[in-house]
């Protein structure tokens, strides 16, 4: 099993194109280096398909994952919106990333209550 502490989002829409080597040098330079046991996670323009880039300490795997109905709920960009960097995600929120729901909701629909 790959070991990931620390996951993030890259906002950035990439082409899925792309390999593990394409990705490798975006990740260095748009936070500055890829540790190990970091994973980086970027997504094509329509967040259709998503890429998991992860440095285990001796080299990096690459993943993808695609959805062939609707897409992955992914930050919204653009004027006023968010720039091009990195979110740090947290486990339920990439479990819930990775299977198209709103992973950016997860603390308000965790509560039922009447208002």
């Amino acid at each position: 099993m790959i070991r990931i502490d620390t996951l993030w989002l890259c906002t950035q829409p990439q082409d899925m194109r792309a390999g593990a080597d394409r990705l490798l040098n975006i990740v260095v330079n748009t936070v500055g280096a890829a540790r190990a046991h970091h994973g980086y996670l970027f997504a094509n323009l329509r967040a259709t398909r998503i890429k998991l880039l992860v440095h285990d300490g001796f080299g990096v795997w690459c993943a993808t994952r695609r959805l062939h109905t609707g897409g992955f709920v992914w930050p919204e960009r653009g004027p006023g919106q968010l720039p091009d960097a990195t979110l740090q995600l947290s486990t339920q929120q990439f479990e819930a990333l990775a299977v198209g729901l709103p992973w950016q909701r997860l603390g308000e629909l965790s509560v039922i209550s009447r208002s």
